[in-house]
């Protein structure tokens, strides 16, 4: 088994052993406190991570082998040109693929096309770990169609871009969960990463606070952009999206359906 082969079987490994442990977290530790149907909740969530996964890795996991190797034997991208140590180009790699998540991210609540696919995540009242499961089959696709163009435009080989997604796996899981993490440990953690205290205002259905906070890994991003916004107060954080708080936009069903809603029956875009 090659090493990109054994990267994405710890990424799967590490995804549901986080996810499990913030899980029991969640449930001995919450930040919003008295969450009912949490089972069906995230049920629904994870079913639709289970579409995402059966339709993404079978539309794009080939190409995106295809092109890491395309790439990779014509020395394509600003990571061959550098010629640098293993070490510093792959730093260098997660670095630069992050900038561009955090790009990706704000194009989203941007461009209302891309809005109107990224409000599912968002229209998610009771946010926790598996939220961070929560996204729209037709985003992945979007966001993979254009991986491919940024990975040999960085010059990424297969396996560093595993490596990154083995990154960012748990840490959005984290800030995603319900977990009532101390702020004095909180400020600590989004010195570098984006914590929950941070993430949980950009899920806010205030969009002023909802259009901040785009980083997906690394908070330096925001910081550098000047898209950071924090709370004193998350816990009065109000979260969903207040045209899809009616049951029928949070079974599995109504969230697929959610970007062909009507411009006049959402408020926000």
């Amino acid at each position: 088994m090659d090493f990109a082969a054994t990267l994405s079987g710890t990424k799967t490994l590490l995804g549901i052993a986080v996810l499990l442990i913030l899980w029991c977290v969640e449930t001995w530790l919450p930040l919003f406190r008295e969450r009912r149907h949490r089972v069906r909740h995230a049920g629904r969530n994870l079913s639709i991570a289970i579409i995402n996964t059966a339709i993404i890795g079978f539309a794009f996991s080939g190409l995106t082998a295809m092109v890491a190797g395309w790439s990779h034997e014509r020395g394509i991208g600003l990571l061959h040109a550098l010629n640098l140590p293993i070490w510093a180009e792959t730093l260098i790699a997660i670095l630069v693929f992050d900038s561009w998540m955090y790009l990706w991210h704000r194009a989203n609540h941007a461009i209302p096309f891309l809005w109107r696919f990224h409000r599912m995540h968002h229209s998610d009242p009771d946010m926790d770990v598996t939220t961070a499961t929560r996204f729209h089959t037709g985003e992945l696709v979007i966001s993979s169609i254009l991986r491919l163009g940024v990975i040999p435009l960085i010059g990424l080989d297969l396996w560093q871009v595993i490596l990154y997604e083995l990154i960012l796996l748990p840490v959005i899981q984290f800030h995603h969960s319900n977990v009532n993490l101390p702020e004095k440990y909180d400020r600590c953690l989004r010195a570098l990463l984006v914590s929950p205290n941070m993430h949980r205002v950009h899920h806010s259905r205030f969009q002023p606070e909802t259009d901040s906070n785009y980083s997906s890994i690394f908070s330096v991003w925001d910081r550098a952009a000047r898209t950071i916004l924090l709370k004193e107060l998350p816990g009065s954080i109000q979260l969903g999206l207040s045209e899809f708080d009616e049951f029928q936009w949070q079974t599995v069903w109504g969230m697929l359906k959610t970007p062909f809603l009507s411009p006049t029956q959402s408020v926000r875009r």
